[in-house]
């Protein structure tokens, strides 16, 4: 084949090759940051080449249009700006286009391209300073400043050797980068794609989509390769994106110059599904068990079903065992949770946890549901949790449910039991009726003639109590109830009447008094309301406001029920929910008797183009006819023909402002009897201020403050402070400090709650993240989202763990 003279010219070659498949086309996708690219000078091209003579049919030879062609510059070992022109369009398939300023060879045996070559196929871009292409192995050798390019991932090193169509072959010493959109989970928001770098000894290709890095390291930090906070390196590193997973080999993380974590091997999934292996191990510490170090073994038993193993080391306490099991199928799904603590040296005893959850569906409207769970003394949360909501438990559920639902009926049978928890400290808790069993039924039938609606409630429970001198039997309650709804756009009025009757069949009752009680009370009330509407202007914006006041009047005869046990009623909490139903105590063991009407008003401020609800308020208060007769134990009866005024209002004022209050006022007393306020400043996630002060006259009387701040230079602080100016101590708080560097962040937080009269328990929390990796330590973010309310990261991370280490 002649020599050609040294000038810019294109060349594409057609393979007539069968199948059709194009191996550029299925690299798999290594998103790689395009900094690493560089930004090439142009030049511009001279006149397109005639083909030359004598051309073999299977090769085509087309002349070039006139167009800027990039010469390929390597990229520098720091990573700098991508480049800003290089070639995007991509030949027709099977098509091979070559660019360069010297291009010579045989033809149907090998080309030749020197000089700013650039090497197109099936959407990759190649470009180096010297280059190969072997026609008959489908083969490509680049020499000199080599850049592969795929949509947004890119390498660079000095020699690529590779099989186009098999994926065959190897790049030595690349520089990488990956830019890859995070796999997105069902209902999760879309993250920003993350950028990740670094070096390899070698990387092999060794089929359709699958990697092999020699001697390779990872980070998302943005600096030079040679000059990151963070990097993991591994001996090995193969992505295999056909199975969808990886394996590392002798991996080592390593935080400003210190390594911090090293496994022997780590398997990993790419696609976020499940894969056995060691999680990242966590490490903390509490006043109770001292300094603690989990390492968690996540194992993936199948597609349905999987089980994580946490041994977990105290120091004070010794070697305790975790597991928890997770299962789901065709109506079933449920999980299974054990802790054993062996000889534990401040208890000095073996201590041990198990929770079971099961829910079933047997299908045509039945179902069933299993809640286990047990502790091995009373103070086991105490000594051995790090929550809160396990620490301040004191009843432990068991129970079983089966249930039908047939529709406009369904029932119930429920069998009930209550593990209690006495803390040495406080006086000996109350034990709860056991319910062996109670089986309930509802129906509803709103097509009665004349637009009646029939609302039916049944009961059948039997008590059972440890304590030998309490009664104990069987319950049985029936309540038909008929009501006519009366209902336009503005208006309803529903009045209804109903028959409560209750039999009970006692067994250890009081001697003297009858095993065998029954009691029937009529019920009649009505409720009402209206709404009023119209149209108002506030700070130059359109709104809406609602007046709506409501009347419901309620009539329950007196019945003496003083010979009635008391298995599972106490009296209601008197909010704006109570106040408008028939009784003011819960369970089923008294009806108090009422002749009495309550009256409330709301008025709300609403958006009418978004429907959202800017303010609320609303104002309440019942007025009673007859004095209160029905009472309980030691309680007295009610005093005066008006209850307290009660009061709420909540407001989102915009700006990231919002506020929440509600008091209780009585009229008699002209005191406060209860009064609570909230109020937040959040005008973006990562900045948030809460204020409370809660008020209980006699009881309680608190201040909650919380929130969350940037401090400077990436530092945030975030905290509560929640102080019992009764018992003149704080019950909690709350202290961390939260910093970004952008590729990394960690977390310092102390938690310290008081548990009881002159105890408390406090917990130290040391995290660090390494965004888009993993995150090491003890993870205090469950704890301040639950008790810091609206607690968000503000160093979200961007992307999936490359490795799969939560």
């Amino acid at each position: 084949m002649p020599r050609f003279q040294r000038r810019k010219l294109g060349l594409f070659i057609w393979f007539a090759l069968a199948g059709g498949a194009h191996a550029g086309e299925s690299l798999p996708p290594l998103r790689v940051d395009p900094a690493l690219l560089g930004a090439p000078p142009l030049r511009t091209p001279t006149a397109s080449v005639p083909a030359p003579v004598g051309a073999a049919p299977a090769v085509s030879v087309m002349p070039v249009p006139p167009q800027p062609v990039p010469i390929p510059v390597v990229a520098p070992r720091p990573v700098v700006a991508p480049p800003q022109a290089v070639p995007t369009e991509a030949p027709a398939p099977g098509v091979v286009h070559v660019e360069a300023e010297r291009i010579e060879g045989k033809s149907g045996v090998e080309t030749v391209a020197d000089g700013g070559v650039v090497l197109k196929k099936g959407g990759n871009v190649l470009m180096a300073d010297h280059l190969i292409y072997r026609e008959a192995e489908d083969e490509v050798d680049a020499t000199g400043n080599v850049h592969l390019r795929r949509d947004t991932d890119a390498m660079t090193g000095p020699h690529l050797k590779m099989q186009l169509e098999q994926s065959l072959g190897f790049f030595e010493t690349p520089l990488y980068a990956i830019n890859r959109p995070p796999l997105q989970k069902p209902g999760q928001p879309p993250r920003e794609a993350i950028s990740g770098q670094g070096k390899a000894a070698r990387l092999d290709f060794e089929g359709e989509d699958r990697y092999r890095f020699s001697d390779v390291t990872y980070s998302t930090c943005k600096a030079e390769v040679d000059n990151q906070d963070w990097y993991a390196k591994a001996k090995s590193l193969s992505l295999d994106y056909q199975k969808e997973e990886g394996d590392a080999d002798k991996v080592t993380v390593v935080f400003k110059g210190i390594p911090i974590l090293y496994s022997p091997w780590l398997s990993f999934s790419l696609n976020n599904e499940r894969k056995s292996g060691f999680l990242v191990p966590t490490i903390g510490g509490t006043s109770q068990s001292g300094m603690e170090a989990t390492i968690p073994y996540y194992w993936n038993i199948a597609p349905n079903m999987d089980a994580t193993l946490s041994p977990r080391l105290l120091s004070k306490r010794g070697l305790q065992a975790v597991g928890q099991f997770r299962y789901l199928g065709q109506g079933y799904q449920g999980e299974v949770a054990g802790e054993f603590l062996p000889q534990d040296r401040v208890f000095n005893g073996d201590r041990s946890a198990f929770s079971m959850l099961h829910q079933q569906d047997f299908g045509r409207g039945f179902g069933g549901s299993l809640n286990l769970n047990r502790v091995s003394d009373d103070t086991y949360f105490t000594d051995l949790s790090t929550r809160l909501s396990n620490i301040a438990q004191t009843n432990l559920l068991r129970e079983g449910r089966l249930f039908y639902n047939g529709g406009w009926w369904s029932t119930q049978m429920m069998a009930q039991r209550y593990q209690v928890l006495q803390d040495p400290s406080q006086p000996p808790a109350g034990i709860p009726y056991d319910r062996l069993p109670q089986v309930t039924l509802s129906a509803v039938r709103p097509d009665l003639p004349a637009g009646m609606v029939l609302n039916l409630n049944g009961e059948f429970v039997k008590f059972s109590h440890p304590d030998q001198t309490l009664a104990q039997g069987r319950r049985t309650t029936v309540y038909p109830q008929f009501s006519l709804p009366l209902q336009t756009a503005a208006f309803y009025l529903t009045p209804k009447i109903g028959l409560h009757a209750t039999r009970y069949d006692l067994e250890r009752q009081v001697p003297g008094l009858d095993t065998s009680l029954a009691r029937n009370v009529p019920i009649v009330s009505v409720d009402s309301g209206i709404t009023f509407e119209r149209d108002m202007q506030l700070f130059g914006r359109n709104l809406l406001n609602t007046l709506e006041p409501r009347l419901y009047y309620l009539k329950v005869p007196y019945r003496d029920q003083r010979q009635l046990p008391l298995f599972d009623t106490g009296l209601v909490d008197f909010n704006f929910a109570q106040i408008f139903s028939e009784n003011i105590y819960s369970g089923g063991d008294r009806l108090a008797d009422a002749n009495q009407l309550t009256a409330a008003v709301t008025s709300r401020v609403i958006d009418p183009v978004t429907g959202s609800e800017l303010v609320r308020v609303a104002l309440g208060q019942r007025y009673y006819f007859s004095d209160q007769n029905v009472t309980l134990p030691g309680m007295a009866p009610r005093t005066g023909h008006m209850a307290d005024y009660l009061a709420g209002m909540t407001a989102s004022l915009g700006q990231g402002f919002s506020l929440d209050s509600a008091l209780q006022y009585n009229p008699r007393d002209k005191q406060m009897e209860r009064f609570n306020f909230s109020g937040r400043y959040q005008p973006e996630t990562g900045k948030l201020i809460n204020a409370g002060y809660r008020y209980t006259r006699e009881l309680l009387r608190q201040i909650d403050l919380s929130g969350q701040w940037p401090v400077m230079n990436g530092w945030s602080a975030v905290g509560r402070y929640n102080y019992s100016f009764k018992e003149k101590r704080a019950i909690e708080s709350i202290a961390g400090l939260e910093y970004n560097s952008g590729c990394w962040s960690t977390r310092l937080v102390v938690h310290r709650l008081a548990t009881a009269v002159g105890r408390t328990s406090s917990a130290f929390f040391v995290q660090l993240e390494l965004n888009g990796f993993s995150r090491l330590g003890s993870n205090p973010l469950d704890m301040l989202k639950r008790n810091v309310p609206g607690y968000g990261r503000w160093i979200e991370p961007a992307a999936d763990p490359v490795f799969g280490a939560q």
